[in-house]
């Protein structure tokens, strides 16, 4: 099945999709030689595959499977149609260069926790590399065949109820410990509650998802800017988030509650500053060697 969509407000496409891909290796998550990015995602009707292009200002949009006709009808969304950034606006020159150059930066929204939800229980507390194998792991195990012509090595993230199914030691295989596997297993048993989130948005969603032992601020906040396109859920209790915007809004590095204060100005569009903060390209000085993941199929 395929669409065609004319945006009414400039769009990166890129720009709009990328907080949706963890990492290069992404199983859900490609982009071909011709530049149209490739989805897979578990839908309400079932799996999908979607194909989305700009060749020359209209939107180009195929899907295949069960899931197909609700990835296309989720399109304008999930490039930000439903992102209304009218009240923005801005309080540092960093942030003010940033919108100017990056017109085409909004807020996507996915329309489905689970499929986010996932990835982001993962990367709690552990570095990038160690969550992004995890992912591809469980992806490559315990997910599914896309429907269509996807690029090799795609796979539809893992279900709840195939999440539900996974034994110990596949767990301890795929490099994740205890406590974030027993967040996972808790939301996937109420999978299907917690997509009420999108319903609910803003606090109101960020608060459901924090019912689930082990889902925190940070988490909600990482689930809510995709599944809804929030535009004020910070990731407070991130590693880097508080010292890149401290070091390109004021020139030090920050804690929470230091960016929170500098953030204050932004609400409710919090999370779209820090955004802007991310495609402005600022990158903060670095004082000590990388942070060396560790291996938990090795213990």
């Amino acid at each position: 099945m395929a669409r065609t969509w004319s945006p009414p407000f400039p769009l990166d496409v890129g720009t709009v999709l990328r907080p949706l891909r963890r990492g290069a290796g992404d199983p859900t998550f490609q982009q071909d030689a011709d530049g149209a990015v490739w989805l897979t995602a578990n839908t309400p009707s079932g799996p999908g595959a979607l194909r989305v292009r700009r060749p020359d200002g209209v939107v180009e949009a195929t899907a295949w499977g069960d899931g197909a006709d609700w990835l296309l009808d989720g399109l304008p969304a999930l490039l930000g149609a439903e992102d209304d950034d009218s009240a923005f606006e801005c309080h540092h020159p960093l942030i003010t260069e940033s919108r100017r150059r990056s017109p085409g930066l909004r807020l996507g929204s996915t329309g489905r926790v689970w499929d986010v939800l996932l990835p982001s229980v993962l990367e709690q507390k552990v570095t990038g590399t160690e969550a992004r194998r995890s992912y591809r792991e469980l992806c490559r195990r315990f997910g599914t065949a896309p429907p269509g012509p996807v690029p090799a090595g795609m796979r539809v993230g893992p279900t709840p109820r195939a999440i539900m199914a996974i034994p110990d030691w596949e767990w301890h295989k795929a490099g994740v410990d205890t406590s974030r596997r027993r967040a996972l297993i808790a939301a996937a048993q109420v999978a299907h509650r917690l997509e009420r989130a999108v319903e609910l948005r803003g606090e109101a969603g960020r608060k459901l998802l924090r019912l689930i032992p082990g889902i925190g601020v940070w988490t909600a906040a990482e689930i809510a800017q995709r599944a809804w396109g929030d535009p004020d859920a910070v990731s407070f209790g991130d590693f880097h988030v508080p010292s890149v915007v401290g070091w390109a809004l004021v020139g030090g590095p920050l804690d929470d509650d230091g960016m929170a204060e500098v953030l204050a100005p932004y609400s409710p569009q919090r999370h779209r500053a820090v955004r802007y903060v991310e495609a402005s390209g600022f990158r903060k000085p670095r004082f000590a060697p990388r942070f060396s993941p560790r291996d938990y199929r090795a213990i």
